[in-house]
């Protein structure tokens, strides 16, 4: 679905994408991770065809992204951190609009009641917070019903309730088939959404892996389990794969008189600023 090689962009004299490469397959999400300032808006930009000036190859449904025409766009949704809509039409007239720019049109209806949009369709954008201007935006990407989205901070400003709404409809989507570029810097949705994530800082790509190798790789090894001992609470631990030679462990499990066990792995956050030096804020 996406392939890139060898991709290389600059601003000014200076680079600022160097040698990345990479490919996405159908029905993946791929999530970007990295601080401010490290290339992830550009690259999506040169994927998504509003860059063209950059050197090597990139395509995206067999299409290499320089060349693109307006088909382009059909099998492509795009959802950027700040919204792009229209604040003296309404929700449902902005996404009228925005479908008669496209052969295929979703159902405005089930896509506002998807996000708990569907009694404010006929209020103009304008009134909207900015949360609710956020899924009016998520929307509006799906519209179409693409074969890849490109999702940047889909739950950036959202409460707790309203995020786990849209990644619903990321992994529904996903379900679908549907390939999924995901820029954010919640290592949590990262973690939780990714099937692989990409480190990039300064305009290179770092690592990419799974978040379950990446954290694997860096000694979740380790249980810690807590207990009552003399009437003190203690906390031993030990190495995953001495568990069954632990007695202690084994006897206060027979006994029922564990306390709290949990895994003591290190956090996607956590292994990016050990690799990359960098913190994504």
């Amino acid at each position: 679905m996406i392939s890139v090689k060898n991709l290389n962009f600059s601003y000014t004299k200076e680079p600022f994408i160097e040698q990345v490469s990479f490919e996405v397959k159908a029905g993946e999400i791929l999530g970007f991770l990295g601080p401010s300032g490290a290339g992830k808006s550009t690259l999506q930009k040169i994927l998504t065809g509003l860059i063209s000036s950059y050197s090597g190859s990139v395509q995206v449904n067999g299409t290499e992204v320089k060349r693109h025409d307006n088909r382009f766009y059909e099998n492509i949704g795009v959802d950027f951190e700040f919204p792009s809509l229209y604040g003296n039409l309404t929700a449902k007239e902005n996404l009228r609009f925005f479908a008669s720019l496209y052969r295929k049109q979703g159902n405005i209806q089930e896509l506002l009641s998807s996000v708990g949009l569907s009694s404010d369709g006929d209020k103009k954008v304008s009134d909207f917070s900015k949360g609710m201007k956020s899924r009016l935006n998520f929307i509006k990407a799906l519209l179409h019903d693409p074969s890849i989205l490109f999702l940047d901070e889909p739950t950036s400003g959202l409460d707790p309730s309203n995020a786990r709404v849209l990644k619903n409809i990321i992994l529904a989507q996903k379900s679908l088939g549907k390939t999924i570029i995901l820029t954010t810097h919640n290592m949590y949705d990262a973690t939780e959404l990714c099937d692989r994530v990409a480190f990039i800082v300064d305009g290179k790509l770092k690592v990419l892996d799974t978040p379950h190798n990446l954290i694997m790789s860096k000694g979740a090894t380790v249980l810690n389990y807590t207990y009552l001992l003399h009437g003190v609470e203690t906390v031993n631990e030990v190495l995953l794969h001495k568990t069954s030679e632990d007695n202690v462990l084994i006897n206060l499990i027979e006994k029922n008189q564990v306390l709290s066990i949990h895994s003591s792995e290190p956090s996607l956050n956590d292994i990016f600023v050990e690799i990359t030096g960098r913190q994504l804020q």
